[in-house]
């Protein structure tokens, strides 16, 4: 049932970052309705099945333009425990789902907002990517290696670990508030703070000098010889994150390496020297074969998977980590609880597909709905 069974959420659909946190929160137990627009009803059901940031909730058509589509929305809005909502600012306020309308309806909702830049500051109605936010907030500038541009990373940083997981822990912190006080609040999520805050230790890093603004020359950016990734004889690549000492000296012994032959590893200017020993050894054998050899011994390496083989990893595997349902491999819910725990919930739907057991469910008689979907505001 997940530790959030029972917590009802109102999800505005839209893109990335704020249908991740839905899905978490769905995955976590609680009932989430997606609403969709009317003019995006229907779909293939076969092809729904692989958007997986759907997973888990049913799905509404209203038409938030429409003459009662914002009183349609206030109505569930009423009845629910979270609203999730990723416009520009200002877009909700002149739909009329603002927080100060939704609020009036009901003071215990927790209403979440996920932008890029915020609700407030001279950025805030600016477009942008996980790519412009994580420039801004200070960590593209140290993702790549050195004397390289900086390197994109996969839209995890900003959309999804600064965004949607940073709301997903916003609403939940705000329900807990709720519950004690019976009043509700407006979090204010932003991807450009949420990658700030994910870049909290190195900020203190290079506040005491420890670490250098020169992309690719630190400990955890490509720029130690020892927490990197190299090729091996067969093509594949080894992921090596032997930092200390035990576990750098668990290395030299999987790669026949007496210690004595190579450079101490903590002094930076032999790295490169340590580099290219590292480089040659590891490209003398097939990856299979490190990894069989580091089998019982903490050298802290792995191969570099793809998705594809990483659901056929023999530690994934015994975990469940990656599930296949309908036949689509995907993350499994978490984290794991061991009184609660959570389950994937129905499989992603098609815009509009639940609207009539939805607002029936949610008290909406059959001649209100006759009368909506005549009306055009829902599909």
């Amino acid at each position: 049932m997940g530790p959030l069974h029972g917590i009802r959420v109102v999800e505005v659909a839209g893109i990335g970052p704020a249908p991740f946190a839905a899905m978490v929160l769905a995955d976590l137990g609680a009932e989430v309705v997606r609403v969709d627009r009317t003019n995006a009803v229907g779909g293939d059901p076969k092809a729904a099945r692989y958007d997986i940031l759907s997973r888990g909730r049913r799905s509404v058509a209203i038409d938030l333009k429409a003459e009662d589509g914002a009183e349609v929305m206030l109505r569930l809005i009423s009845q629910a425990d979270v609203l999730v909502e990723g416009f520009r600012p200002g877009v909700a306020e002149r739909l009329g789902i603002g927080p100060e309308a939704c609020l009036a309806r009901n003071r215990r909702l927790v209403y979440g907002r996920m932008t890029g830049w915020g609700q407030d500051g001279p950025l805030s109605a600016t477009a942008g990517h996980d790519l412009t936010y994580s420039a801004v907030a200070g960590a593209l500038a140290h993702i790549g290696r050195a004397g390289q541009l900086p390197t994109p990373p996969l839209s995890l940083v900003a959309d999804f670990g600064g965004g949607g997981m940073l709301l997903a822990l916003g609403v939940v912190s705000a329900l807990l508030h709720a519950q004690r006080s019976g009043e509700g609040q407006v979090v204010d999520a932003a991807m450009v703070d949420g990658v700030a805050l994910l870049m909290a230790p190195f900020f203190g890093a290079s506040a005491m000098g420890y670490w250098s603004d020169e992309r690719g020359t630190n400990l955890l950016d490509s720029g130690a010889p020892f927490y990197d990734v190299y090729r091996c004889s067969d093509g594949r690549e080894l992921a090596v994150g032997a930092i200390e000492p035990p576990f750098f000296a668990a290395l030299l012994e999987v790669l026949d390496l007496p210690a004595e032959a190579v450079p101490d590893q903590n002094d930076q200017s032999r790295w490169p020297e340590l580099r290219t020993i590292l480089a040659e050894a590891i490209g003398s054998r097939p990856c299979s074969e490190w990894v069989r050899r580091s089998e019982g011994l903490d050298a802290c390496i792995a191969p570099v998977l793809t998705m594809g083989e990483a659901r056929d990893h023999p530690h994934l595997v015994a975990r469940g980590t990656i599930v296949q349902p309908d036949g689509v491999p995907q993350p499994a819910p978490a984290p794991r609880f061991s009184a609660t725990p959570a389950t994937l919930g129905a499989p992603p739907a098609v815009p509009g597909q639940h609207t009539d057991a939805v607002l029936a469910d949610w008290g909406f008689r059959a001649d209100e709905r006759d009368r909506l979907r005549a009306a055009g505001v829902i599909a």
